[in-house]
C-alpha cells in the first residue's frame, strides 16, 4: 500500500483570537503531562454513504478546520515553556493531505492496527512545534481516513472529543455547538502555596518506539454480556461495567506474563486507570469545559506469600470497582489537591521493587462514532501506534463491544497473545 503524500501546510484559526485571550495558563493538571504524550485518534469513512466529489469534501474539511479552530484556538497556539503557557497565537495546526490508490474495504480495516501506521503518520514534535497534528488521507474508492493528534498538555480524551464533533458539526453546517470553555482559573482556584508538591514519576522502563509493538484485539457484545454475567456479584444492586470487566481481564492475563517472566510465586501488581472528573465535580461545570479533568487512580492486587495461582476475575473486578466508583463526588475547591494527591500515592506504590504496573485508558463513550462530517458515522476508528506499555479500551465498530489497543515490548507480547483466555474470548 503506497501512500503518496500531497501537501503539507499550517492551517490557522479564520479569525483571529482577541487579545485577551491570547495568553492560557495550563492548569496544574495539564502540567502533569509530559509534552512527549500526545493523544491520537483515527476515524475511518467509507464512500458508501455520499456522492459527494472526494476533492471537495477534503476542501471542506480544510475549511471548516479553520472555521472551528477560532472557537478551539489554544490549538493553534504555541507552548511557552518557562511560563507553563500557550500562546494562542494563530500560528496553526499540522495539516498533511494524502492519498492511497486502493480501497478502503473491509480486509484493510480488519487489519487497523497494520495499516494504520502506514497510512497515518502525524508529526511527534515538540514544544516549539504545533500543538496539534491533522492528517486527511483519500482513497480512489472516495474513502477518507481522518487522523487526529494533540498534545497532551491541551487536552483529555473527553476534549479530544469536543474538537472532533465541533469540527464534524462545522462541516455538515449544523447548529453550532455551546462555546467550549479554555481555561480553569476562574472555576478551580488553586489556593497559592497551599497545593501539594508534585513527586516526579518514575521514568518507563520502555520508552522507544521501536521496542514497543501494538496489537489491536476485539471482544464482541455477545462475549461480553456473557462474561459480566459470570463476574456479576449479586449482593451488589449495579453489575460491574463493561470497561471493568474488560481490564479485569486483561489486568489477569498480564499477571500471568509476570509469572512467566519471573517465576512464582505471584507478584503485587497495580492496574492503573484515568476517570474523567467532570461528571464527579460539584457545583456542575460549564458543558464544553477542555483542559485535562482526569484522575488517576489505581487499584491493587497483593499476592499473599508464596502464591502460585491467579486471582479469580471477580476479585479483580471488585478491586477496579473500589477504585473507579461512578457516585463520589469531588468540590470544585478540591479538585487541584485530589489529582495530585492521588498521583503522588500511585508514584509511591509504583517505586516499591518488585511491583508490576500496568496502565489502562478507557475511551469508551466518548462521541468518535458520532463525528459525521456531512458524509454518514465513522466506520471505524482507531489509534495510532503506542510508544509506551500501556493499553487503550475504544467502543468497537458501531457501538459493539470493545477494542483493546495493547502496546507491549515484543517478546511480552508474543506470550500475552497466547494466554488462554485472550484466545477464547478476543479475535485479532
Amino acid at each position: 500500500m503506497e501512500v503518496q503524500m500531497q501537501s503539507t501546510k499550517l492551517i490557522k484559526p479564520s479569525s483571529p483570537t482577541p487579545p485577551h485571550l491570547r495568553t492560557l495558563k495550563l492548569s496544574p493538571i495539564d502540567q502533569l503531562f509530559p509534552l512527549t504524550m500526545k493523544p491520537s485518534v483515527i476515524c475511518c469513512y467509507s464512500a458508501d454513504s455520499t456522492t459527494e466529489d472526494v476533492e471537495r469534501r477534503i476542501n471542506r474539511l480544510e475549511t471548516s478546520l479553520s472555521e472551528t479552530l477560532t472557537r478551539f484556538y489554544p490549538l493553534a497556539g504555541r507552548y511557552v515553556k518557562d511560563n507553563h503557557s500557550v500562546e494562542c497565537n494563530d500560528e496553526g495546526v499540522e495539516y498533511f493531505q494524502a492519498k492511497v490508490e486502493g480501497q478502503l474495504g473491509d480486509q484493510l480495516l480488519s487489519r487497523k492496527d497494520e495499516m494504520i501506521p502506514q497510512l497515518v503518520r502525524l508529526s511527534a514534535g515538540g514544544s516549539s512545534t504545533p500543538l496539534a497534528s491533522i492528517q486527511i488521507t483519500s482513497f480512489d474508492c472516495g474513502g477518507i481516513v481522518i487522523g487526529v493528534r494533540i498534545q497532551h498538555i491541551l487536552v483529555d480524551g473527553v476534549t479530544a472529543g469536543f474538537f472532533v464533533g465541533a469540527w464534524a458539526d462545522t462541516t455538515a453546517r449544523r447548529e453550532e455547538p455551546p462555546p467550549p470553555t479554555f481555561g480553569f482559573s476562574s472555576l478551580f482556584p488553586d489556593n497559592g502555596n497551599d497545593l501539594p508538591t508534585v513527586k516526579p514519576m518514575p521514568t518507563p522502563k520502555i520508552s522507544s518506539a521501536d521496542k514497543v509493538v501494538t496489537r489491536r484485539l476485539v471482544i464482541d457484545e455477545i462475549k461480553l454480556s456473557s462474561l459480566k454475567a459470570v463476574v456479576h456479584d449479586p449482593s451488589l444492586h449495579r453489575p460491574p461495567s463493561r470497561v471493568v470487566v474488560v481490564i479485569a481481564l486483561l489486568w489477569r492475563a498480564l499477571m500471568g506474563l509476570s509469572r512467566a517472566k519471573h517465576g512464582p510465586p505471584l507478584r503485587t501488581s497495580l492496574a492503573t486507570s484515568s476517570i474523567n472528573l467532570r461528571p464527579k465535580i460539584v457545583p456542575p461545570l460549564p458543558p464544553l469545559l477542555c483542559g485535562n479533568l482526569v484522575q488517576r487512580v489505581a487499584a491493587r492486587f497483593t499476592a499473599e506469600a508464596d502464591a502460585q495461582e491467579l486471582p479469580d476475575l471477580k476479585e479483580l473486578v471488585g478491586l477496579l470497582r473500589d477504585v473507579m466508583k461512578p457516585t463520589a463526588t469531588v468540590r470544585r475547591e478540591d479538585v487541584y489537591s485530589t489529582v495530585i494527591n492521588s498521583r503522588n500515592e500511585l508514584v509511591e506504590l509504583i517505586d516499591k521493587d518488585e511491583v508490576d504496573v500496568f496502565h489502562f485508558t478507557s475511551w469508551c463513550k466518548l462521541p468518535f462514532y458520532e463525528a459525521d462530517f456531512g458524509w454518514g458515522t465513522p466506520v471505524s476508528v482507531g489509534k495510532t501506534d503506542l510508544d509506551v506499555e500501556q493499553i487503550h479500551l475504544l467502543d468497537g465498530e458501531g457501538g459493539n463491544g470493545i477494542e483493546v489497543w495493547v502496546g507491549l515490548n515484543k517478546q511480552d507480547m508474543l506470550h500475552f497473545l497466547q494466554d488462554a483466555d485472550i484466545l477464547a474470548i478476543f479475535t485479532s
